[in-house]
């Protein structure tokens, strides 16, 4: 402590030495850290030498000369491969590793590594896969506690300390509890005793983002909870094999990768995080409010305001030509031997040589033939002032070059473009809207080039992708005829009409023409030709596009102005010879050489193999890139090299330009070597608050700049802010740099409101006041004009992200990936990044090529290296980084990545990544607060404040049973058997039932008597070969039909109680058996009754393999019956006992039996009877699954009770033909049919496109006046929409469709009758279904708030029917079970006289059978019993009234509360998130949802190449976040049929989390989203 006290330390210092003791003793920080903090935080006070960092405002303070023992070490370190030339900075890669290295210091990284199905790794490492528990012992010590730094320095192999043990291992071991002590004290936990899960989940730990909302409802331990309907014993076995045996008590599973994983997710995401910078924007309902909240610490700019800068004067030379044409005119004639330009071959020879003399009379040929030769006499095709496009490949400057100048001796306007190389070339769709715009119809090309473009067969050259039609016209002399000796062209000095037009692609991948006039042009090369110091006659080697940018303003344009000689280098020579440009400085010991630090990069790979290089001819090397901020690398690092070779460090002249601009500013070559340029070496976390601070705290987030020079003589520059009104900005702030000088661009063509933002700005000083009475231009530079007048570029306005109000420029997060070592996975140079916009705000996404070799871990790693150090070095979170093939990113025409066109690729989910990374927990900061729930209110204060406030009670109910008169004379007896023996005297032909098979002909009928015979049999049969007593269980495993129907009354005749049972599969016995197996055993049935196919199966072999055959009950086969009569029927004494027993699944997953008593069945029947309008004349078309609920009742009851005729159609024969049902309907002329979802979807979906021919089989549902979905879900208004529109050409009307809804409890609530027409007036008419749009925000608060249709985040809801006869319905608060007013959302309970009279369970268990069937109010109406549905909805008094003259009240049923996720204190029902997901990809046919701990897991059914499956995890997490202000966890890719739907067409969201846990899915792509 000695030290502390003999040290005179600052009060700061002292109490952030205090905080770091705190932090040990608490355990927030390991020893290790705290000294390392410790020594930094003193070392500053300690005697020390002067520090490294150099200050911009010392601009002239020498570098440090490059000794050979530098120079070589720079070698060694070069040696490892090709690097990429743009943003290679060893100092930066130096910050990078330490900022790895203090991140590894915290904690390690364990982020759960994706998995993926073998057919989707490129390259299967097979280690990769070794099951938990395989390893070798020798992995097992390698990640305890952290070692030293690594060899972080060397070629780069992770070692073990970071992270690179296998995934597995690690799972095995973090599952059954590692002793390795954890050296992260703060975040072990309780989970699966995972101490090494918890101290390798420190992913994110460090990140500077807000706290993950996600762990806000973590406890300790996790508990799973289960809906308990019936009990264990009578859950569905679910489709993946049983899952239960995976739980521990705590709901943390024991085996499974999967399970781990997500543990791991959650234990990383649980760590604290460091504050945001704002919590959250408040959700208001009225409006989303996004709360900013700046951090009171961030830098502010604190100078004077900046004076804009002038150049020198632009001197006036007096042999200056008047135009660019006179120039060449001048020379053509004086010196035509003179050479102009020297192209090269691909083997670095001369190819030819361009002299004066034939570029002057070439031009001329060329502009007297496209005045003259292009259309007829009287009608020219091109006149002075048209636009024509020059497509010139890249090795042929000449041909350009002769082209471009006969273009301005014809005064027509040259637009300069790529050439097309395929129809779909990236971003040539936008250079042809270019094209378009401008009017072009000739394009001049060359001969060569107009050979390789491609053809149609008959030889035409096809009409690219969004280009105009265009007249190709070869330029060579040969093809051309020669102008008459009287014809010259009209030499003019330089005026304001447009020279030529530059193309600039745009962020957003859109592209403009940039226009510059004859004056500024000239003007411009005048200014080069000054700040260069271009003599006549020099020599210069070009190694850039000579098409556009810095390539055409000094090797076309200035070097004509000046008589100069060019050498162009073409892209293609310096792939296969880097060294060539400066091999050509040698040889025509050039004065001058452009090119872009990628050229000097490649240079310096590539120069170990030469000996006679002498670079000392040179006297301006002008770097045409070195606006980037990362150019200064590859500057310092070639000066380094070839300053032996006779390079002058002051011939480096880094310049900025822009299309828009022209040159900004470029360093001059000075003779004075003892002048160094300036260098900045900036804060980044400054940087990104648009201030300059040359100081940083931790010297690793540093960007070094190199001035460019001065301001172009001539010119006015200032800098602005870079949003907003264009303002002054102070001089320690960052702003756009904008010019004013007659040497720009004017407009960008036909675009009067961007030129006018762009080229027409007046900036303003502090009192409001334009500076200058001239425009300026804004050049798209970001930086600042530093001591001495010298520019400073930080970046590029194209480039900038705006994440949570601070500033990042693409270039520096670049720079930051590319300095993760080891750099062997990815291919440095192809790398993209860009921001998109997700939930108010910019994101981050970095995508990148992977190296076929690397494997799936060694990608991993390295991707999550990358975040770790972008987090460190920018404090901002990546949202997505992304790996995709080698060479499958969009290529520019010189081989750069298409930016626009990855975004664009990315967006609309085409990239097909081949490893996918997505932070959304760590990067979306600004979710809307999580809803705190009021406990302190009571149900009685909500029911007052409804009433206070207006909002009546939410309550409804059908018609009075009681007071309805009506000539029911089924009514008179209490029991079904009774009615149907009475039907059998009264009408005995009468048909009932008409089966019909899958050619729509009918299978079998029954009449009442046939019913009451086959049924006397069969009760014959139960008791002498069943031996049943009174009131035994019978099993019916039946196909849909009349066997089913008949084996019903013939259990009821022998008073004994029947079940429903869905036969096996034949297909499917494994899967399907045992359910039946289980609603055998559960509802202790005595006997089984089936037909003789089916008893086949039940003893086939692999019934055998699936369930134990020996344990079945008695089977009998009613196909062969006893042939007399029962000596006497059953006849049942009191009608409260059991008629039958309902089994189904729930959604839920769970098994759940019901009782029915003969006083519910009929009083059911009766109900239904009225509400339908049923008698003896009707007949109604049944197309369900007759085993449970209402699709049983109507199956097998009402024909009885009622008396009409049911035509049944089973649903599985609309497999083999789907247009069965409506065939059937039409044929039979029927009015009233009910079939169920997956009907009407089979429908829609087989008979799309077939409706023309339906309509001429005749098929006519004009009839039809009621089309009812039986359902027990929220009504599918989709497809109820598009099944009516489909079939309305066949008559259907819109308003037949309706649904019903029913559940456990009571298994029909509503059921929603139309009468169409004339039948309306004639009494019980129902309203047409309404249908509301509700705000899905406040829905989410148990909140119903009415939108109109199409506002944002409504949610259309239609009402489930008109309720039936005989029902009450209220609303209430399923917590506090109190009464709610109808702007609630609630649990339905309903009061009726069928309810189902409870739970079959079997060992009774009764107090969930009380709670769900014999619930009472806790306030107000207290007396009535109630059965709870589990369904929240809410009632509607709607404008409409029924046929009593009352308002119509409208049920909407918005989904079950067993499925309802609970998150962020809100409630999520999973069918609304799973719509907005499968809008987000046409590949995606399915999705389900459910949580796991907390975290959301969306499992999407991908219908595409396997190769699509990544491409939908960001997008997936996008619309979660988008639509619903939620961070997906888990993104699971599957196959299609993967998520189980039951008999009902609902999703089984349960059996398939048990499956996805139990590692049952076999997924395509599992991403865990950090």
């Amino acid at each position: 402590m000695a030290d502390r006290d003999t040290l005179p330390l600052p009060l700061e210092v002292r109490t952030r030495l205090a905080e770091l003791e705190l932090e040990l003793s608490e355990g927030d920080i390991t020893q290790k850290g705290y000294e390392k903090k410790r020594s930094k935080l003193i070392g500053a006070f300690l005697p020390q030498a002067p520090g490294k960092g150099m200050d911009p405002s010392v601009p002239h303070e020498r570098r440090t000369p490059v000794t050979p023992g530098s120079s070589s070490r720079y070698h060694r370190r070069r040696s490892s491969g090709s690097r990429d030339e743009r943003y290679r900075s060893d100092v930066h890669t130096e910050a990078v590793q330490a900022a790895l290295a203090k991140q590894k210091e915290r904690g390690k990284m364990a982020v759960p590594m994706p998995s993926k199905r073998r057919s989707l790794v490129v390259q299967s490492s097979m280690d990769a896969y070794t099951p938990p528990g395989e390893e070798h012992i020798g992995h097992q010590d390698t990640s305890s506690g952290s070692e030293g730094e690594g060899s972080m320095h060397g070629e780069g192999t992770p070692t073990s300390s970071q992270g690179s043990i296998n995934m597995e291992n690690w799972i095995s071991r973090a599952i059954h509890g590692s002793t390795t002590s954890s050296t992260t004290s703060s975040s072990s936990t309780q989970s699966g005793g995972s101490g090494a899960a918890s101290r390798l989940a420190d992913v994110m730990g460090q990140t500077h983002l807000g706290k993950s909302d996600v762990t806000s409802y973590t406890t300790d331990s996790i508990q799973v909870e289960r809906p308990q309907g019936s009990t264990t014993a009578s859950r569905a076995t679910p489709k993946y094999g049983n899952a239960e045996l995976m739980e521990t008590g705590d709901g943390v599973p024991l085996g499974g990768r999967v399970s781990a994983k997500i543990q791991q997710l959650v234990n990383t995401l649980k760590r604290p995080k460091r504050p945001p910078l704002r919590e959250f924007f408040v959700d208001d309902f009225e409006e989303l409010l996004e709360v900013q909240q700046p951090d009171p610490n961030q830098p502010k700019a604190e100078g004077a305001q900046m004076l804009a800068m002038r150049g020198e004067q632009l001197g006036v030379v007096t042999n200056w030509p008047p135009s660019l044409e006179a120039a060449l005119q001048r020379w053509g004639t004086i010196s035509p031997k003179a050479p102009c330009l020297t192209t090269m071959d691909t083997n670095g020879k001369p190819l030819y040589i361009l002299t004066y003399g034939k570029l002057w009379t070439r031009s001329i040929k060329v502009a007297y033939n496209i005045l003259h030769k292009l259309g007829s006499k009287q009608e020219p095709m091109l006149r002075p002032g048209d636009r024509v496009a020059l497509v010139f490949p890249n090795n042929d400057p000449a041909a350009f070059m002769v082209a471009f100048y006969g273009c301005l001796l014809a005064e027509v306007v040259p637009v300069p473009i790529e050439v097309p190389l395929t129809r779909k070339d990236a971003g040539s769709q936008q250079i042809g809207f270019l094209l378009g715009s401008c009017g072009v119809t000739v394009a001049l090309t060359s001969d060569a080039c107009h050979k390789g473009l491609p053809k149609s067969p008959t030889g035409e050259i096809p009409q690219f992708k969004g280009w105009p039609k265009l007249l190709w016209f070869v330029t060579e002399s040969k093809h051309l005829s020669k102008p008459p000796r009287d014809w010259f062209p009209h030499i003019k000095d330089a005026n304001n009409e447009t020279a030529y037009i530059e193309y600039k692609t745009c962020k957003d991948g859109s592209v403009l023409g940039v226009t510059v006039m004859r004056i500024a042009l000239l003007t411009h090369c005048q200014a080069l030709t000054q700040s260069c110091g271009y003599t006549e006659a020099e020599t210069i080697v070009n190694v850039l596009d000579f098409k556009k940018d810095v390539g055409l303003w000094h090797g076309i344009l200035t070097s004509v102005m000046n008589m100069m000689h060019v050498i162009s280098i073409p892209y293609s020579l310096m792939k296969v010879n880097p060294l060539s440009w400066i091999q050509k400085v040698c040889q025509y010991k050039a004065k001058v050489a452009c090119v872009k630090s990628r050229d000097m990069h490649w240079a310096l790979v590539a120069h170990r193999d030469q000996r006679d290089i002498n670079l000392s001819s040179l006297r301006m090397l002008v770097v045409a890139d070195g606006a980037n901020p990362w150019s200064i690398s590859s500057c310092d690092a070639f000066l380094n090299v070839f300053q032996s070779k006779g390079l002058k460090p002051e011939v480096i002249c880094p310049c900025a330009s822009s299309p828009e601009a022209l040159t900004v500013a470029i360093r001059r070559p000075t003779d004075d070597s003892n002048q160094p340029p300036g260098r900045g070496v900036l804060s980044m976390p400054g940087l990104s608050h648009g201030v300059i601070r040359v100081d940083s705290e931790e010297k690793l987030s540093v960007l070094t700049l190199q001035d460019v020079g001065t301001v172009m003589p001539g010119a006015l520059m200032c800098v602005v802010k870079p949003d907003g009104v264009p303002q002054l900005c102070k001089t320690d702030e960052i702003g756009e740099l904008c010019v004013c000088s007659i040497a720009t661009g004017t407009s960008y063509y036909g675009l009067s409101g961007m030129t006018k933002n762009t080229f027409e700005v007046f900036p303003m000083n502090s009192v409001g006041a334009p500076i200058s009475e001239y425009p300026f231009t804004r050049t798209g530079l970001l930086g600042f004009v530093g001591p001495g007048g010298l520019c400073f570029i930080a970046g590029k306005m194209d480039g900038l992200m705006v994440v949570g109000g601070r500033r990042h420029n693409a270039d520096d997060i670049v720079a930051t990936a590319l300095a993760v070592e080891p750099m062997k996975f990815v291919y440095r140079g192809r790398i993209a990044v860009f921001s998109i916009s997700v939930l108010h705000d910019e994101r981050i996404v970095v995508v990148a090529e992977q190296r076929p070799d690397s494997t799936e871990e060694d990608s991993f790693q390295w991707m999550s290296r990358v975040l770790q150090a972008i987090d460190g070095i920018h404090q901002v979170g990546v949202y997505c980084l992304a790996l995709v093939p080698s060479n499958t990113l969009p290529k520019t025409p010189l081989g750069g990545i298409h930016l626009s066109e990855t975004k664009q690729l990315f967006l609309e989910g085409s990239l097909h990544p081949c490893n996918v990374l997505m932070c959304p927990h760590t990067c979306v900061t600004n979710l809307p607060k999580p809803r705190q729930k009021q406990p302190e209110i009571g149900p009685a204060s909500v029911m007052v404040g409804n009433l206070v406030s207006g909002k009546r009670i939410a309550q409804a109910s059908g018609r009075d049973l009681g007071q309805m008169e009506d000539n029911d004379q089924a009514r008179k007896f209490l029991f079904l058997s009774e009615v149907l023996q009475w039907r059998a005297q009264t009408t005995p032909d009468h048909v009932l039932y008409t089966l019909l098979n899958c050619r729509g002909t009918i299978a079998s009928s029954l009449t009442c008597v046939q019913l009451h015979k086959r049924a006397e049999k069969i009760a014959t049969m139960l008791a002498e070969r069943g031996h049943l007593q009174d009131g035994d269980h019978v099993a019916l495993v039946y196909p849909p039909g009349i066997d089913l129907i008949a084996a019903f009354y013939g259990c009821l005749y022998a008073g004994c109680v029947p079940i429903t049972v869905r036969p096996p599969h034949p297909q499917n016995i494994a899967t399907t058996l045992p359910t039946v197996k289980m609603i055998v055993e559960v509802s202790r049935s005595a006997c089984m009754m089936t037909t003789a196919g089916i008893c086949k199966l039940l003893r086939s072999k692999e019934a055998s393999a699936a369930v134990d055959v020996r344990t079945w009950p008695p089977v009998l086969d009613t196909d062969d019956l006893p042939k007399k009569k029962p000596p006497i029927l059953y006849k049942p004494s009191n009608p409260d006992t059991l008629a039958y027993l309902d089994f189904s699944v729930s959604t839920t997953g769970m098994l759940a039996g019901v009782k029915m008593s003969h006083t519910a069945t009929s009083a059911f029947c009766r109900s239904i009877k009225l509400q339908c309008e049923l008698y003896p004349s009707r007949e109604v078309a049944i197309c369900l699954d007759p085993y449970c609920g209402l699709g049983f009742v109507l199956w097998c009851l009402c024909s009885v009770y009622s008396g009409h005729q049911s035509i049944l159609i089973p649903p599985s024969e609309l497999e083999v033909n789907p247009a069965l049902w409506l065939l059937a309907v039409s044929q039979y002329k029927v009015r009233d049919t009910f079939c169920s979802y997956s009907v009407m979807e089979l429908c829609t979906k087989g008979l799309g496109l077939q409706t023309e021919s339906l309509k001429s089989r005749p098929l006519d549902l004009s009839r039809v006046r009621t089309c009812v979905v039986v359902a027990e879900e929220r009504p599918r208004i989709a497809l109820t929409q598009s099944f009516s529109k489909l079939f309305k050409d066949l008559g259907l009307h819109p308003r037949a469709v309706s649904t019903s809804f029913g559940c456990r409890v009571n298994l029909a609530i509503c059921l929603q009758p139309h009468r169409l027409g004339k039948l309306a007036d004639q009494g019980t008419s129902g309203p047409d279904p309404t249908t509301v749009y509700v705000d899905m925000r406040a829905l989410r608060h148990d909140r119903v708030r009415l939108v109109e249709r199409g506002s944002p985040h409504s949610l259309p809801l239609m009402e489930s029917g008109k309720i039936l006869p005989g029902v009450r319905i209220i609303i209430a608060n399923p917590e506090t079970k109190g009464p709610l007013g109808d702007s609630h959302l609630g649990e339905i309970w309903v009061c009726s006289g069928h309810n189902a009279s409870g739970y079959f369970t079997v060992y009774g268990d009764e107090a969930l059978q009380s709670d769900h069937f014999n619930s009472r109010l806790s306030f107000g109406d207290t007396q009535t019993i109630w059965a709870r549905t589990g369904y929240l909805g809410f009632l509607r008094r709607t404008e409409l009234t029924d046929a009593s003259g009352e308002r119509h009240d409208a049920l909407y049923v918005v989904g079950a509360l067993d499925e309802a996720m609970e998150l962020r204190g809100m409630r999520y029902h999973p069918i609304d998130i799973e719509t907005s997901v499968i809008r987000t990809h046409k590949s995606i046919t399915e999705c389900a949802v459910f949580t796991w701990t907390n975290l959301l897991v969306v499992v999407v059914e991908l219908d595409g190449s396997e190769q699509e499956a990544l491409d939908l995890v960001p997008l997936v997490t996008n619309v979660v976040l988008e639509e619903h202000y939620l961070i997906v966890g888990v993104v699971v890719v599957v196959d299609i049929g993967v998520i189980p739907i039951n008999s009902r067409g609902e999703k089984q969201r349960m059996h398939l989390r048990d499956g996805f846990l139990a590692d049952q899915l076999d997924p395509i792509y599992v991403a865990y989203n950090m």
